[in-house]
């Protein structure tokens, strides 16, 4: 049974809110998010810092500060936010399609962004103050009531800002280069913060820091309603509904965008290596250049998935080759309860009173690597083993009965 055969058999015996087919490629990026985030976060929680990363590394752990910014900080936020606005069109399509009256659609998507906003505040301050759902249910408001029902003429407007992005990414690598060229080395550190909730000597004590963390989490998200645009306007063109249609395009957004995160990020992840000594103005301009590049690392992630999708249709539908393409998809449907999963994750496996693993294996970075590996790996099969039984995942469904009123 072809990935394509097995969505529809699910969706038939547990028909989704949009009463839509799922499109693959969106799943799979999901999926594959899920394991960039878990990177990201579990560093950032191990190493007590943000972005996550070991600043006086030894050996193999100065490669993996390398690899880290070429690929994973500030990439899989982008990507998230890319996804969260093409899931909103898909959304708002399939119910036009169901013939559901505008006013009522608003509705229902008003309602599904303010329980996920209440979700992010529960997860931002129970679980992990990192949280990125109460961003994305004020921005989704905002975007359903600003921007989703406006015209063609007004959504051309959204990949202006990519031409804006790269201008900015070009001053930037320009003052990089420059601060290399003139500058007689130094001794500047890699441009991190504190991350203090996490290490607290009690659940109580990280309860109250993580009160104070995650409103200023929540602010410093908002500019992602930009990214957010972007994916809308990819939605309309259906660009990952119809990956034959945009296969140009898509190669062309795959490799110019993981060209451009990669060089973005490579004076930050040699300083963050120990390879590169710079004074502290180059390495703070170092430090913004892999941030704004990691927008367009997202994109070349959603393109990539978008042209793993159009190859995985041509697969055999007894090859083996699908199975990992099935749960990988199983967990991008299912995301929403994975990225929960994690922060428990991290809660017991990281913080001071309950396993600490970091203080007791030995080097937090690869015991992070290896946690956020496992813990991807373990929502991987629990998603396959769901789909198997054409089960949601449990936060899907709180968040519909919640939203919508519907037992799922």
């Amino acid at each position: 049974m072809t990935v394509d055969v097995q969505a529809r058999t699910e969706e038939r015996a547990a028909p989704p809110v949009s009463g839509g087919r799922r499109i693959l490629a969106p799943d799979l990026a999901r999926g594959a998010m899920l394991l960039l985030i878990a990177l990201a976060n579990a560093t950032g929680v191990f190493l007590a810092s943000t972005p996550g990363v070991d600043t006086t590394p030894h050996g193999p752990e100065r490669v993996w500060n390398v690899f880290l910014f070429l690929f994973v900080h500030a990439r899989a936020l982008p990507l998230f936010a890319l996804m969260f606005g093409y899931g909103l069109v898909q959304f708002a399509r399939h119910q036009d399609e169901a013939g559901r009256p505008p006013g009522k659609v608003r509705a229902l998507l008003l309602r599904r962004n303010a329980w996920l906003f209440a979700f992010g505040l529960a997860h931002g301050v129970l679980l992990y103050s990192g949280d990125v759902l109460g961003a994305y249910g004020l921005i989704g408001i905002a975007f359903t009531v600003l921007l989703l029902r406006r015209g063609d003429r007004v959504h051309r407007l959204a990949p202006g800002y990519l031409i804006l992005a790269a201008l900015y990414v070009l001053g930037l690598a320009a003052l990089v280069l420059h601060g290399l060229a003139t500058g007689s080395g130094g001794a500047a550190g890699v441009p991190t913060s504190d991350f203090p909730s996490v290490t607290e000597p009690s659940y109580g004590a990280s309860l109250g820091a993580r009160v104070g963390e995650w409103p200023a989490t929540v602010l410093s998200m908002l500019p992602m309603i930009l990214f957010i645009w972007i994916g809308a306007w990819a939605a309309r063109r259906r660009l990952l509904d119809e990956p034959a249609r945009h296969r140009r395009l898509l190669r062309r957004g795959a490799t110019v965008g993981l060209t451009v995160a990669v060089l973005g990020g490579l004076p930050m992840g040699l300083l963050a290596g120990g390879f590169l000594h710079v004074d502290a103005d180059t390495a703070g301009y170092a430090k913004m250049l892999y941030e704004t590049a990691g927008f367009f690392g997202g994109i070349g992630y959603g393109c990539l998935f978008g042209l793993l999708a159009l190859r995985v249709s041509s697969w055999s539908a007894t090859s083996r080759r699908q199975l990992p393409v099935t749960a990988l998809a199983a967990l991008g449907r299912r995301s929403l309860s994975g990225y929960l999963v994690q922060s428990v994750a991290w809660l017991v496996l990281a913080s001071p009173y309950a396993l600490a693993l970091g203080d007791r294996l030995g080097s937090p970075t690869f015991v992070a690597a290896g946690s956020a590996l496992l813990v991807w790996l373990g929502t991987l099969v629990g998603a396959y083993l769901m789909h198997r039984r054409a089960r949601r995942g449990p936060a899907e469904i709180l968040l519909r009965r919640l939203a919508y009123g519907r037992r799922s």
